[in-house]
């Protein structure tokens, strides 16, 4: 074998249709942005498609053309345009597939709509994350020049939507305060003329944590991969992690006590043990601050990361054992055999799940990624 990422395709179908029970009568948005967090953009869609996703949303121009591309005809919203997705056609290629574009501004709007015939446009605000989005203060001139462009038949819009930042704390005070701003922003919305087809405001945490923030669709990225969008706050809600990392081992040798692991000697043998050789490093999407912290699991053992992880490789001890080259050791996965998953990875390094796996299948050209059907295989 070789170094690998492997994708369930039964287990994104399975959170899908999960998350799809839960939240009707909303409709499900499954974020594939980043390469589908790292899973592959158009098999993860496919996949939240079988799951019963109506909606596919992703971040780019370019992303969204890339599943029209390859045959997706369902409804996509995209979040971000640039000037230069208005200046090499991008943009306009993205109005006549019939994507919903959103606009943050009067600008980009205006720019949408002398871009296509009539074009698909949803509105979001601003309600506190301060990141895309019309500021509360420029809302109502955004929301009129919609409304005007809608009655001269200019362009529809399909949807108002918003995003929280603290949806992971349930108790946060942030979450009142936006959804309150989201209130009021519906209403300005409507009062210029405004009757869009969707309202969207909650993430995968607020789909499960926050019912009154579901409206028309929910928009559930990490969730519909199977980890925990707020650990210590979801219920367990049977989803099942879509991605395993897993390498052969290169190289087991002994190591006497007293002998040091990896640069910088960070980690130095107590006693005499052995240690094995797994070839994947930080240029793979291994975290560095990985080091010293994580775990791997060989024959369903957890194994330690000794030492600093490298570009191309991480020493594990093997606590005395000599396994044979070519052994396979998985990195993480969903857990159910006794190795450790990507949210076990993610408390040890410092992070969060998402940056887990989406580094791993977004950054890396030496993993190869394969596809198997928990359903079929």
């Amino acid at each position: 074998m070789r170094p690998e990422i492997v994708v369930d395709l039964a287990a994104i179908r399975h959170n899908v249709r999960t998350l799809v029970g839960l939240v009707a009568p909303a409709s499900v948005m499954t974020v594939v942005k980043a390469d589908g967090y790292g899973h592959g953009m158009v098999e993860a869609a496919r996949a939240a498609r079988g799951g019963g996703a109506e909606w596919i949303g992703v971040a780019t121009v370019p992303e969204a053309l890339r599943l029209r591309d390859a045959g997706d005809d369902g409804r996509i919203l995209c979040w971000l345009t640039l000037p230069e997705d208005v200046e090499d056609g991008s943009l306009a290629r993205a109005v006549e597939s019939d994507v919903d574009v959103t606009a943050y501004t009067v600008e980009r709007l205006d720019q949408i709509v002398a871009s296509g015939a009539n074009p698909r446009v949803q509105l979001k605000v601003d309600t506190g994350l301060s990141r895309g989005g019309a500021a509360l203060a420029d809302w109502p001139a955004l929301a009129q020049r919609a409304a005007e462009h809608q009655q001269a038949a200019r362009a529809r819009i399909t949807g108002i939507w918003s995003h929280f930042s603290c949806s992971d704390e349930p108790d946060h005070p942030a979450n009142d305060l936006q959804h309150e701003r989201y209130r009021a922003a519906l209403r300005t919305a409507e009062e210029a003329g405004l009757r869009p087809d969707v309202r969207h405001l909650a993430n995968s945490a607020a789909a499960i944590l926050r019912p009154q923030s579901r409206y028309d669709v929910v928009r559930v990225g990490l969730a519909s991969y199977g980890l925990d969008p707020a650990p210590g706050h979801t219920p367990d809600l049977g989803l099942r992690p879509a991605m395993t990392v897993r390498a052969p081992l290169a190289l087991s040798k002994r190591i006497d006590r007293g002998e040091g692991v990896s640069y910088g000697r960070t980690w130095i043998a107590d006693d005499a043990t052995t240690v094995g050789l797994v070839p994947v490093g930080y240029g793979d999407g291994v975290p560095r601050h990985g080091s010293n912290a994580i775990e791997v699991a060989i024959d369903g053992v957890r194994r330690p990361v000794r030492g600093r992880v490298c570009m191309d490789q991480v020493v594990v001890d093997l606590g005395g054992e000599l396994a044979p080259a070519g052994t396979p050791v998985t990195l993480f996965g969903p857990g159910a055999h006794g190795e450790p998953t990507a949210q076990d990875w993610a408390q040890a390094c410092g992070t969060i799940s998402y940056e887990i796996v989406t580094r791993f299948g977004a950054s890396s050209a030496r993993l190869v990624r394969r596809y198997v059907d928990g359903d079929r295989d």
